[in-house]
């Protein structure tokens, strides 16, 4: 086997260096954006240090506008949607935590058939689901909108659960069958022989087995599903059923952009994806033989 020399090596970690960098320098920009003034930030773009640092950004997000803070006293007017930023994080929550759950329940069900019932449609379907992938989604969101409005979805959260749902369940599939796939069929077939059914097989068995896998299933369609802006956008209309990333575009304006304020959101947006990434890099650690061995 080919073993590296000390300077391929080298240049291994020098080209991983250059591409988290290369990841890296959005988000520092937005952090740089978030601690600036409207003011300050126009005022040399491509100053890479910013001139001023301010919370005020903060102030008036977590305040919904009442506390305008120094930066903002100049401004007559600020968006509306600022003082809907609680309700909005509220409505990304229930979205992200209902469409991650319904995603794995069923993700897992249908992965586990495709995973241990070799028939010609278990295949046919997982072909399905990857074919389904290759249609941008911009294109069904026109027949999208005609059904939810024959089903009196629209303007709610359950249509937009329904919809995020009915688009990540393929990926769940396909994240999840492999890993039921690798799973020795040795452990099922012992309990079914100890009295279990195929159900009960599959939830004291292969679950706890693929607790990593379910967890980092669950992680990724936490994050698509908090950070899709497309579907709440053309599902809902009213202003209380806003999600985050539709208020961060609603600060987009015809007469001005508040970039500093969408940057200081997008941070505290970021906030629950990174601190369910730093928890799962816990709950992972946990050992792939959870539930194997009987009690």
């Amino acid at each position: 086997m080919f073993a590296p020399t000390r300077t391929t090596r080298i240049l291994l970690h020098l080209a991983n260096v250059v591409v988290i960098v290369f990841l890296l320098l959005p988000l520092v920009a937005v952090v740089f954006g978030s601690i600036q003034s409207e003011k300050a930030l126009q005022a040399d773009t491509r100053r890479l240090w910013p001139s001023e640092f301010t919370l005020d950004n903060f102030t008036v997000i977590l305040s919904k506008g009442e506390q305008k803070g120094r930066i903002f006293d100049q401004i007559s007017y600020l968006p509306d949607n600022i003082k809907r930023f609680y309700n909005a994080v509220g409505n990304s929550t229930a979205i992200a935590l209902s469409v991650t759950f319904l995603t794995l329940l069923f993700g897992s069900l249908s992965g586990y058939t495709i995973a241990r019932q070799r028939y010609r449609w278990t295949q046919w379907l997982l072909q399905t689901n990857l074919v389904a992938r290759f249609v941008p989604a911009i294109v069904l969101m026109i027949p999208l909108y005609i059904v939810m409005r024959k089903l009196e979805l629209l303007n709610s959260l359950t249509g937009v659960i329904i919809a995020e749902t009915g688009f990540l369940l393929p990926y769940a599939i396909l994240i999840l069958a492999p890993y039921f796939d690798s799973i020795p069929r040795d452990l099922e077939d012992a309990a079914r022989i100890d009295g279990c059914s195929r159900i009960g097989a599959f939830v004291r068995i292969v679950l706890p087995l693929s607790t990593p896998g379910l967890a980092a299933c669950g992680v990724i369609m936490f994050i698509i599903s908090w950070h899709e802006l497309l579907i709440p956008l053309i599902l809902n209309a009213r202003p209380d059923f806003m999600t985050l990333p539709v208020v961060i575009a609603s600060l987009v304006g015809d007469v001005h952009v508040f970039f500093n304020l969408m940057m200081a959101i997008c941070l505290l947006a970021l906030a629950p994806t990174v601190i369910l990434v730093f928890l799962l890099q816990k709950y992972v650690v946990q050992g792939l033989s959870v539930g194997a061995v009987k009690g």
